[in-house]
């Protein structure tokens, strides 16, 4: 391989309750002064059972910690619990370590399914890779967001199986941060999944930003970790080539956006965000394009965002809660 940051192989979650939302200015702090808090977050998925918000409150209440934000749902027709609970604390008083121990015992008392607690503060921000063809408008919305601290993650790599030139405007954001990229140009034989595996196995999810092709089963099973795709809400209607020529040929009023987690079905894994703008007969061909565009954008980093922020929770089999 050539590198020179950039590698080119020839081969290659219905129903919610929320609680007490509150500004820090309105709060009282019994232990130590408002400069020496943290945030925290808190997300819990167990079977539901009488004393679950009391429990979950006096473990964050008896170290000194002061919720902020408190969601809870629980299906009508299933017997489990969802919550996301935002807090404020003082790690002198509750170590980050210990705090770990405590929701630990937490998850242990309830059987619980998924207990993550977060400080966004003090833990890494969340590695990923971000994978793209040859569209690039989501790819070049993220890397802005992230050059301008909006976005809360540590991009470690770009993966591709379209070649850029090296003076296009991506590769020269990619070398100004020290960002590689890498160009494994794909065929229908030959989806380069190992040499993919390897340069993202110690990233903590991926975001496909317009990536055209599709993981295998065994790429997903080893890679085992979350998959964020986006893709344009005109599905399944305009398949194929130049979806949104031929919505717009078709005279279609609403477009969308959808992002999602991957599964082994091709766009039907668990939905994290849409969002959908009308269109009009004032609207032509390059107008409609840039609306459907900036929508994938917008969904894409609002997934990422609430996927950061642990708003996401598996439910079901093929849904979502999303606080």
């Amino acid at each position: 391989m050539n590198i020179l940051w950039r590698l080119v192989s020839p081969n290659f979650g219905p129903q919610v309750c929320k609680y007490s939302k509150r500004s820090l200015k309105s709060v009282k702090f019994p232990f130590g002064s408002s400069n020496s808090l943290v945030h925290g977050i808190h997300v819990f998925h167990c079977p539901d059972e009488v004393g679950i918000v009391a429990k979950l409150s006096d473990c964050i209440a008896s170290r000194g910690g002061n919720i902020l934000t408190a969601d809870v749902f629980v299906p009508q027709d299933n017997n489990v619990f969802y919550s996301r609970s935002e807090f404020t604390f003082d790690p002198a008083i509750w170590p980050r370590g210990e705090m770990d121990e405590d929701f630990f015992k937490l998850s242990k008392m309830f059987n619980a399914m998924k207990s993550v607690v977060r400080v966004p503060e003090i833990d890494p921000k969340y590695k990923i890779a971000v994978l793209v063809s040859k569209q690039d408008h989501c790819l070049v919305d993220l890397l802005h967001r992230w050059q301008n601290g909006r976005l809360p993650v540590d991009i470690t790599s770009v993966i591709s199986n379209h070649d850029r030139g090296p003076d296009a405007h991506v590769i020269r954001l990619l070398e100004r941060h020290g960002i590689p990229y890498y160009y494994l140009p794909t065929t229908m034989g030959k989806k380069r999944e190992v040499e993919i595996l390897e340069l993202v196995h110690d990233t903590d999810f991926l975001v496909l930003a317009r990536y055209m092709q599709v993981f295998s089963a065994e790429f997903l099973k080893s890679y085992g970790k979350d998959i964020i795709n986006i893709h344009h809400g005109l599905l399944p209607s305009f398949k194929g080539g130049s979806p949104s020529k031929q919505a717009f040929e078709a005279g279609v009023k609403l477009i969308g956006a959808t992002s999602h987690f991957v599964s082994e079905v091709l766009d039907a894994g668990p939905i994290i965000e849409q969002m959908v703008e009308r269109v009009t007969h004032r609207d032509n061909l390059q107008s409609f394009i840039q609306k459907s565009e900036d929508l994938e954008k917008q969904c894409l980093v609002k997934a990422i965002k609430s996927y950061c922020e642990l708003r996401v929770l598996p439910y079901e089999k093929d849904k979502t809660v999303v606080f």
